[in-house]
């Protein structure tokens, strides 16, 4: 039978592993929302932690990823990536990520986004420290100079029992 601490860190190991997965994120969390809620699009990406590989999904739409300065400007001329009528963007790096509408104008009304993603953390194991020496226990092992040590003790034991007999 297992433990209570053994089987809440099964439980808590297997949240992380689930939280470490990449994911298929839809953008805005409706699949009209890149269209319809341009407004809702940053304060959606503000709630969410992206981690490297995770994907947008854009069900429908023009969606052009674009340098901060495309974004800024909503110039559709130079794209990173364009989608059309939705699709999905792989985030293979860490860093701030820009899109923009495609269609004329859109960008203009506020149908644009930005996605920050998280750094990477690494992978490689942290160095294994030496172990650690076993703790000399101090009264089993002390020598006769640490008598005051010794002596309280042996009086607090003393008087323990001397007020348990009365």
């Amino acid at each position: 039978m297992a433990t209570p601490v053994a089987s809440s860190l099964f439980v808590f190991l297997s949240l992380l592993s689930t939280l470490a997965a990449a994911t298929d994120l839809l953008v805005g969390g409706a699949a009209s929302a890149w269209t319809t809620s341009p407004q809702l699009l940053n304060r959606w990406a503000e709630s969410k932690r992206f981690q490297v590989g995770d994907s947008l999904v854009w069900k429908e739409g023009s969606v052009l990823e674009v340098s901060r300065e495309g974004y800024v400007a909503c110039n559709r001329s130079r794209p990173l990536e364009e989608l059309a009528g939705g699709g999905t963007v792989k985030l293979a790096r860490s860093g701030p990520h820009y899109f923009i509408a495609g269609e004329e104008g859109a960008c203009e009304k506020g149908v644009k986004l930005v996605v920050v993603v998280m750094a990477e953390r690494s992978r490689r194991a942290a160095p294994a420290s030496p172990p650690a020496e076993a703790p000399v226990p101090m009264l089993a092992a002390a020598p006769f100079s640490a008598a005051p040590v010794s002596f309280t003790v042996f009086a607090l034991v003393f008087f323990a029992a001397l007020s348990l007999r009365l």
